[in-house]
């Protein structure tokens, strides 16, 4: 295996879960994405370990993503939050994915596929929009689609959803906005039930809203990116131990390489492309075979990132190319070899000294993207 590797620990994924589940009643389902590749983590072994730790449904974005966990085995319920397009409903349908639909001419072309394939009957869930601005239908228009659903004959309105936008912000304008959103949504499963039919499994609870927001659990939450171990932004292991409700999540993914080369450089020599970083002094560099072609990413050199050799952290200098990077790690360093391990962010237990959390806020982004531009030439090592 190349010495670049991601190691995805599914111990700690299924601990993520059990956690997770503390926070919400014995009868609330949970629906776990498993979308962009799970989040660069590997979208089969931790959709397989999500079903393993007793998670009722699954999520994709893209029918492919869907159809792939069915080519591998995947017999669990798959959620697909994206819209397909008129080439892709036939896959979908045959791949028993589960659309959320908000208009008659996208349920129409579902009820008519799922005919044509000779299903009984087809499972669907009714998105609303309350303010997240994507897909959805007007709150106003629920229980018309809902009716409308039930008109197909074939088509089952088995859940209602929508999407907070706000819910991991603490300030009085997020709160206040993520109540709006509840308070829209309930008027939509209102108008739906007054209307004489069912609006199924409802589930509005995203990451922030599961773990501080127990009033929006209802029949489902869809917990995202703390499953992989990581904040959902404000709603932080910190804020939730001052709250008096603690998680103790866990990364699931380790980024490493190694030392392949230490090189002597003297004082006034230049390093990478662009020659933006000079030695003030003489020092070493070691080379790493990780570069923005695996996902870490060119920019990062500029945000003082680091990475841990041994136990201690060591800057990243010049800019990061698309195969390789240079560490300073100083003048006839002992503690380092060549071949050593080198931990980009990750676990304790594997040497990291940041997680991908750190690295987002110092590069000012999110957890999300540094796990999910991890490239399909990092290999995925997957501990159980």
């Amino acid at each position: 295996m190349r010495a670049t590797k991601a190691i995805i620990h599914l111990e700690n994924f299924k601990h993520n879960i059990k956690e997770i589940r503390r926070f919400t009643k014995p009868d609330v389902k949970m629906c776990v994405p498993v979308k962009a590749d799970a989040y660069g983590h590997g979208s089969i072994e931790c959709a397989k370990a999500a079903l393993e730790a007793g998670v009722e449904f699954l999520a994709v974005a893209a029918v492919e993503e869907g159809v792939e966990l069915r080519e591998a085995g995947i017999k669990g319920r798959i959620l697909l939050f994206s819209l397909a397009s008129p080439e892709e409903i036939h896959d979908a349908v045959k791949a028993d994915l589960t659309p959320f639909v908000f208009d008659e001419e996208y349920i129409d072309m579902f009820a008519k596929e799922a005919l044509r394939q000779g299903k009984k009957s087809y499972p669907v869930h009714l998105a609303v929009d309350t303010g997240m601005g994507r897909i959805g239908c007007y709150a106003k228009d629920a229980a018309s689609l809902a009716r409308h659903i039930a008109d197909t004959g074939i088509l089952l309105h088995e859940g209602t959803m929508t999407h907070f936008a706000t819910s991991d912000g603490k300030s009085q304008a997020d709160c206040d906005y993520t109540k709006k959103q509840f308070e829209e949504f309930k008027s939509a499963i209102r108008g739906i039930e007054e209307a004489g039919l069912s609006a199924g499994i409802c589930h509005c609870a995203n990451s922030a809203a599961t773990l501080d927001l127990p009033e929006t659990h209802m029949g489902m939450v869809r917990p995202g990116i703390i499953v992989y171990g990581y904040d959902a932004d404000e709603v932080n292991a910190q804020y939730l131990a001052k709250k008096g409700t603690p998680i103790n999540l866990k990364p699931v993914m380790t980024l490493e390489t190694e030392v392949c080369a230490i090189r002597p450089f003297k004082k006034g020599m230049s390093v990478g492309y662009g020659r933006t970083w000079i030695a003030e002094e003489d020092t070493d560099i070691a080379l790493l075979p990780i570069g923005y072609g695996d996902g870490f990413l060119r920019r990062f050199a500029q945000n003082g990132i680091k990475v841990a050799i041994n136990g201690k952290a060591y800057p990243v200098r010049g800019r990061i190319c698309m195969d390789q990077c240079m560490v300073d790690i100083g003048k006839d360093n002992k503690e380092i070899q060549r071949w050593d391990k080198a931990v980009i962010f990750g676990c304790k237990e594997d040497g990291a000294l940041q997680t991908a959390d750190d690295i987002a806020k110092l590069t000012g982004t999110i957890s999300y993207e540094i796990t999910t531009v991890l490239t399909r030439r990092v290999p995925r090592e997957f501990r159980s």
